[in-house]
């Protein structure tokens, strides 16, 4: 079904948005789907503390400003676990050094006099793909952006699902294996512990030493693994079918617990393309019911890496026109 609020949205204004990553955090001036200026990325590793990384983006975010002086509004797209409704983070899972609740918005809308939007940057992305990429038009979608770890989004009934009291559709802690490795929270089976890019390089790494080839994790990124599969590499390729089996358990349970329009793949590995969506259709049509499997659409993200900046961009324009959805 097409949704109808499309329709009604309002012109984007120029805002200032933030993609918050276990690797780096990338800054940028956004309207709509434009990225008009983007600041070099501050690398997340090198602070120490909360208050030296607000006060980091804050810093680059100043000088956008100066340049973009009619920014409306700032768009905050940080992983973790996220009270939208507070504006509060609680905990960042893959940066050790944040290990407690922060008031976010009030922090930065103090330091930069302007209002702000905080929300898990799954759901920036999510939001992104659903209103100008490549969800636009539904009603219902699951975005799945794999990197670090694994973040989602859920959009239902043309509503992004955010949860009560911290952000939901945190997938990457979903089980798929109810004896399998230990998560962050003591969850057993995280999907999270099993599709992040280290864990992929460490599968990797390890997989090549049992055949007597030495590779270090630097030489088993998604990148790297993507261009050895296409040259034929046979653990390249298994790798990948393996990968392909254990994101295809998430998104067969997601598909018989919400049956939305589609499936969102953004990030990492998802631009291996093929070597990734053909085993995972295959994977797919073994495990679910036909009716459902008949209705299933899986498309790469369209704004790519781009995803989380322009999704936090467009939350913070509806948030300053009174219509974030």
């Amino acid at each position: 079904m097409i949704n109808t609020h499309m329709a009604t949205m309002n012109p984007p204004l120029e805002t200032l948005a933030v993609d918050f990553g276990g690797t780096s955090i990338k800054i940028a001036v956004t309207k709509g789907e434009q990225i008009l200026k983007k600041a070099a990325p501050l690398p997340t590793a090198a602070f120490g503390s909360p208050e030296e990384i607000m006060a980091a983006m804050c810093r680059t975010m100043k000088e956008l400003l100066h340049e973009h002086p009619q920014a409306a509004a700032v768009g905050l797209g940080m992983p973790g676990w996220v009270d939208f409704y507070k504006g509060v983070l609680y905990q960042l899972t893959n940066v050790p050094v944040w290990n407690r609740e922060v008031p976010v918005r009030e922090v930065i809308s103090s330091a930069l006099g302007l209002p702000v939007v905080l929300d898990n940057d799954a759901n920036c992305m999510a939001y992104a793909e659903w209103k100008l990429g490549a969800g636009k038009g539904l009603e219902s979608l699951v975005c799945l952006t794999l990197g670090t770890g694994l973040g989602g989004g859920i959009v239902i009934h043309d509503r992004l699902l955010r949860g009560r009291n911290v952000s939901c559709a945190e997938l990457g802690q979903t089980s798929i294996h109810f004896n399998g490795r230990v998560g962050p929270f003591g969850n057993k089976g995280a999907i999270e512990e099993y599709v992040g890019n280290n864990e992929l390089a460490a599968d990797a790494v390890q997989a090549y030493a049992a055949v007597g080839i030495c590779k270090t994790a630097e030489e088993c990124t998604p990148r790297r693994l993507a261009a050895a599969a296409q040259a034929g590499d046979a653990i390249a390729l298994e790798l990948y079918r393996d990968f392909a089996e254990k994101l295809g358990t998430l998104i067969m349970n997601l598909m018989y617990t919400l049956v939305p329009h589609a499936f969102i793949i953004g990030g990492g590995v998802a631009n291996a393309g093929e070597l990734l969506f053909a085993p995972l259709q295959e994977t797919l049509k073994q495990q679910l019911f036909p009716v459902h499997y008949q209705a299933l659409r899986i498309c790469p993200a369209r704004f790519g890496a781009d995803a989380g900046l322009i999704g936090a961009g467009l939350m913070a324009s509806d948030y300053a026109q009174h219509s974030l959805l």
